[in-house]
């Protein structure tokens, strides 16, 4: 179940980076600092899980945080063997905004009716074109262009089809329950504490040394509220927040945005 919502957030990351048409830049390394471990903390009394095995834990917490209207996803994953940090809200409208960082470079998403908005710094979309193939003056004069703006991206351009999914929460939470083998022979772990909700930790420990642990809220429905990997080729940390929470999404002025589908394809994209 833990590697499941790290697969998840690596797949919607990756589309996030490499789904564009326009620039946009393969996985790379990211500055900033690791998530946190989840802190121990006592458990609350009555543990609201008493009679329950870690899998039938497991169980519940894929079904509640599946009836999940909308959730932030923050956290630090791999795509391509390259880590990303990663911070966004996505809602069951196709309706996101957030962030990620790579390559010492950041790039803002935000997604509404139908049409996707990036913004990149210099480094991104350097990065992004050059891993492209691009060649320097097209690159060149492609930063200029998107220098301070946002690229409108309307769904259904050629070579973008992949960023509809990237906010699509209900593919999210359906991939979440796939793998029946990711929520079987769990161990429940010492009690915690994420970000001040008391939680379950359900471990699971694979040959070769791979652990992935899930913590679990005590506290009113029981979401998945955190999964960390360690060991094995793909090690990374999600936290999930702000369940059900509605998700703002503003739409950049016109004045600000260049429209991928006006372009020009042999001076932009």
């Amino acid at each position: 179940m833990a590697s499941t919502t790290l697969r998840a957030a690596t797949v919607a990351c990756t589309v996030l980076v490499a789904g564009a048409a326009a620039p946009t830049a393969l996985a790379a390394a990211a500055q900033s600092p690791p998530v946190a471990a989840v802190r121990a903390a006592p458990s609350p009394s009555p543990d609201p899980f008493k009679d329950l095995t870690a899998d039938q834990i497991g169980d519940k917490a894929v079904t509640a945080t599946q009836s999940a209207t909308s959730l932030r996803m923050t956290g630090r994953v791999l795509s391509g063997g390259q880590p990303l940090d990663v911070d966004f809200a996505v809602n069951d409208k196709s309706e996101c905004t957030g962030a990620i960082k790579l390559r010492g470079g950041a790039a803002e998403l935000r997604q509404t009716d139908r049409v996707t908005y990036m913004k990149g710094d210099e480094k991104f979309w350097r990065a992004s074109m050059t891993s492209q193939g691009m060649p320097p003056a097209q690159i060149d004069a492609t930063i200029e262009l998107l220098k301070g703006r946002w690229l409108k991206i309307p769904q259904g351009q050629p070579g973008t089809e992949g960023l509809s999914g990237v906010c699509d929460l209900k593919a999210f939470l359906a991939d979440l329950g796939k793998n029946k083998e990711d929520r079987t022979g769990l161990v429940r772990g010492p009690d915690g504490e994420v970000n001040g909700t008391p939680v379950a930790t359900l471990v699971k420990k694979k040959t070769g040394g791979e652990t992935t642990t899930v913590s679990v809220s005590e506290r009113g429905k029981p979401y998945i509220l955190k999964t960390v990997k360690k060991g094995g080729a793909e090690p990374g940390s999600v936290t999930l927040s702000d369940y059900d929470k509605p998700v703002k999404v503003v739409v950049p002025p016109a004045d600000e945005t260049v429209d991928l589908s006006k372009l020009d394809p042999g001076t932009a994209a």
